[in-house]
């Protein structure tokens, strides 16, 4: 297919750091844009998704390749131009990504046609910022990681947030008794609409114990490390799974194999959402299941806040107080 130029654009507004720090690291600027490259659409951006691991990249956690970087690995909008060779997409598909390479935190951008999802006309670009990203991240931990089956039992640490909203859902709609463990009695209302059998707030151990009846779950899954991945360990059943998707806490802490097993004979796992996206044989594919169920309401997707482009600074903010519920979205302006 021949490129697409005519709409191209050469100048976008985006969020870039030039110095790893705190949320007043974020700069609000203008950026030349090159056109596409072989391979490539530029997108015209309507929603960009803001998660944890944005503050990782701001914070040099997980370094940047290059200073200055726009931040950001997920977002949704409409292809405005093609670059050479691009076979998959025509100027005006609705499209959605959750990815590397960063630069989700813009108003216009280039990418490479493979990492690019067909978005359906049932799924606003709001919510696909807002889901694609943990969406995908619920569809691997439930068809990859994990082998749950009707009548199981899952605890899900910060069951209200953005992945803890979907997957908790998703869990519940397969059959699975799900506990949510929350910060708050306003968070524990938003869990249980949401389908968790039982929301525990705060201090979890013993309530989970007398839920179970001190059997124990068959999953946790638990997104802080440090402390509470080892005390998630003491509430799995023999062969339970624990299941660490970040370290917003204290760090992934080191487990001596020794405590995993044979007595314990427990399975600890440490998935990576882009490792999936990379190797997956059809991610389009995983998508449509994802953007089908939140078309028909299966997955109901809250947006816990909308920030301009320009205060991405202030949503790194909220994000931090781990106050917010549901997920963070920019909008550019």
């Amino acid at each position: 297919m021949s490129a697409v130029l005519e709409r191209c654009v050469d100048r976008a507004q985006a969020v870039r750091i030039h110095a790893y720090g705190g949320p007043e690291a974020m700069r609000f600027e203008e950026i030349a844009l090159a056109p596409p490259a072989a391979g490539e659409v530029q997108i015209r951006q309507h929603a960009a998704g803001i998660n944890y691991l944005d503050t990782y990249h701001r914070r040099g956690v997980f370094p940047l390749p290059a200073l200055p970087g726009t931040l950001g690995v997920e977002g949704a909008g409409e292809v405005i131009a093609l670059g050479p060779e691009v076979t998959r997409f025509k100027v005006g598909d609705r499209v959605a990504y959750a990815c590397p390479p960063l630069g989700g935190y813009a108003s216009v951008r280039n990418l490479s046609e493979r990492f690019l999802l067909h978005l359906p006309d049932a799924v606003s670009y709001e919510q696909a910022a807002a889901a694609t990203l943990q969406g995908l991240t619920a569809h691997m931990l439930l068809h990859r990681v994990t082998h749950l089956l009707p009548g199981d039992t899952a605890l899900v640490h910060a069951a209200a947030g953005g992945l803890g909203s979907l997957l908790t859902q998703w869990l519940h709609r397969q059959g699975v008794r799900v506990i949510g463990v929350v910060g708050s009695e306003s968070k524990a209302a938003i869990a249980r609409e949401q389908g968790c059998n039982e929301v525990v707030v705060g201090e979890y151990i013993r309530a989970t114990r007398e839920l179970t009846g001190g059997v124990g779950v068959d999953c946790v899954f638990e997104g802080l490390g440090g402390q509470v991945f080892h005390d998630s360990l003491t509430l799995l059943k023999p062969f339970g799974q624990l299941v660490n998707l970040g370290q917003v806490a204290d760090g992934l802490p080191v487990v001596p194999l020794a405590a995993l097993g044979p007595a314990a004979s427990l399975t600890v796992s440490v998935p990576g959402v882009f490792a999936y996206v990379r190797t997956h044989p059809d991610l389009q594919r995983a998508a449509d299941t994802v953007f089908s169920l939140i078309a028909d309401g299966s997955l109901k997707v809250r947006i816990g806040g909308r920030f301009p482009l320009r205060e991405a600074a202030n949503a790194h903010l909220a994000l931090q107080s781990r106050g917010t519920t549901g997920a963070l979205i920019l909008l550019p302006e």
